[in-house]
């Protein structure tokens, strides 16, 4: 795992909160699957959490109970602020698994950065980017018909169950747009923007009229992006051009150009980012780099993770509850 040995560097202006999140059932359910075991997902978040840090000098987690019992009264991780307001999503389908991250986004209140678990900070995020109404990893183009992206066949979906679609929504997809805002790393400064960006998602995904929509598409878990992502660019694009919103003139600031860019190994260096997209955490030699790397800049972390994992080994049927305060 490269990036430099750990610092604590003083802390400059700019944003100040880093912001994690975590709903333990979309985990529980299926995402636990695409880590090469339960200790490296772990201790991705050691290393998420430490090297951050370095940079931002308020840390918080919005996750529920068990979150909270995992990551903090167990690995110990040491955020400032904890939530656990995801409890609000105890009822919610587990496939919808981005709304964990859309209620943290919309929680906000000042200006931050939310990182993935598998995202790492060498370097603090340039100023111009922290600056930014809105910052996100990286652009991603994509053809609009025939894509991972499937924005006709929900828009489909819904206009032919007479459900209910977000004016920047619609005005996006009656262009064809194809590009969408990768969010390994997101946040920014507009506030007002973002939470009504998120507060939106959270809507087209909830709203009633929309149930059956979903229901007709079926398997959708791979489809959460198009709540975050592809909506994000097509709300920063709507908004941005029309004069009478009072998000006039918002834009994002990229950390990469592309999605070529951000996984081109020269560039994430200099960069000073390292994402764990997709099948690289289920990558053998990369499990192996990341647990020598935090047994080595973190010990004390290290031996900790493998004191609950040993834990939770001896009650495996046990679910995590949190210790009260």
């Amino acid at each position: 795992m490269s990036g430099p040995t750990p610092t604590m560097l003083p802390v400059t202006k700019g944003i100040r909160r880093a912001v994690w999140s975590f709903w333990s059932r979309p985990f529980q359910a299926h995402h636990h699957q695409i880590w090469v075991s339960q200790k490296h997902h772990l201790l991705a978040w050691i290393l998420s959490v430490q090297t951050a840090r370095q940079h931002y000098s308020e840390t918080s987690l919005i996750t529920d109970d068990a979150g909270a019992a995992m990551l903090v009264d167990g690995l110990g991780l040491p955020f400032d602020h904890v939530s656990t307001e995801l409890e609000a999503l105890d009822a919610a389908d587990a496939d919808w698994w981005i709304l964990g991250k859309l209620y943290a986004y919309r929680a906000q209140d000042k200006p931050f950065v939310h990182l993935d678990t598998d995202v790492f900070l060498w370097k603090r995020l340039p100023k111009a980017m922290e600056a930014a109404p809105v910052l996100a990893q990286n652009t991603e183009q994509f053809p609009f018909v025939g894509s991972w992206y499937r924005p006709e066949a929900f828009d489909v979906a819904v206009r032919a169950t007479q459900g209910w679609l977000p004016p920047e929504w619609s005005w996006y997809v009656a262009q064809r747009r194809g590009e969408a805002l990768c969010c390994g790393v997101f946040g920014g400064n507009d506030i007002g923007f973002i939470n009504h960006y998120a507060d939106s998602a959270i809507r087209f995904i909830e709203h009633p009229l929309n149930q059956t929509a979903w229901e007709l598409i079926g398997f959708k878990i791979g489809d959460n992006i198009l709540f975050e992502q592809y909506f994000l660019s097509a709300c920063i694009a709507y908004h941005a051009h029309h004069e009478t919103s009072p998000f006039y003139g918002v834009y994002a600031y990229c950390l990469f150009g592309s999605a070529e860019d951000a996984f081109n190994p020269e560039k994430a260096g200099a960069a000073g980012y390292t994402h764990l997209i997709g099948g690289a955490k289920r990558d053998e030699a990369l499990a192996e780099s990341l647990e020598e790397r935090v047994a080595r800049d973190y010990p004390q972390e290290y031996r900790r993770c493998l004191r609950y994992l040993r834990q939770m080994e001896a009650t495996p049927k046990a679910r995590p509850v949190r210790e009260m305060p």
